[in-house]
């Protein structure tokens, strides 16, 4: 449950600074007062009157265009790059030894190195699986 929790809190953290460091824009296309279309990233789809009206434009009393487009941008931040220059030797060190003994927490340690290299087996005087009659399927 912990490494769910933790993996599940890891993703959730990269897709907070991707969505966080991307520039949103937005587009709107209206006609008379109503949206025709919305687009996210890209341009958003003219509905065709403005065609229309440029084949009109020797008529002097049409002056106005029904249509408008509306652009909405959030710009991202792009200060996270952190140098790791401009630390100090002794922010440097601690940065360090804190970044190791930290992955060194879900590392699993073993506490006895059991080596049976140089060792040879022993000698049976019987065999035991024959004997108790104890066989592998």
């Amino acid at each position: 449950m912990k490494q769910l929790l933790h993996k599940l809190f890891s993703v959730f953290m990269a897709v907070l600074l991707l969505l966080s460091t991307i520039s949103w824009t937005v587009e709107k296309h209206l006609c008379m007062g109503r949206v025709m279309d919305v687009a996210l990233f890209d341009q958003a789809e003219d509905c065709g009157m403005k065609l229309g009206i440029s084949l009109l434009e020797d008529v002097p009393s049409i002056k106005k265009h029904c249509c408008n487009d509306e652009v909405f941008t959030v710009q991202g931040q792009d200060d996270f790059a952190q140098d790791f220059s401009k630390f100090d030797f002794s922010q440097q060190v601690f940065l360090i030894s804190f970044t190791t003994s930290y992955l060194n927490l879900f590392q699993e340690s073993t506490d006895k190195v059991i080596v049976l290299d140089s060792y040879p087996p022993p000698i049976l005087a019987e065999d035991l699986n024959i004997l108790h009659q104890v066989f592998l399927i």
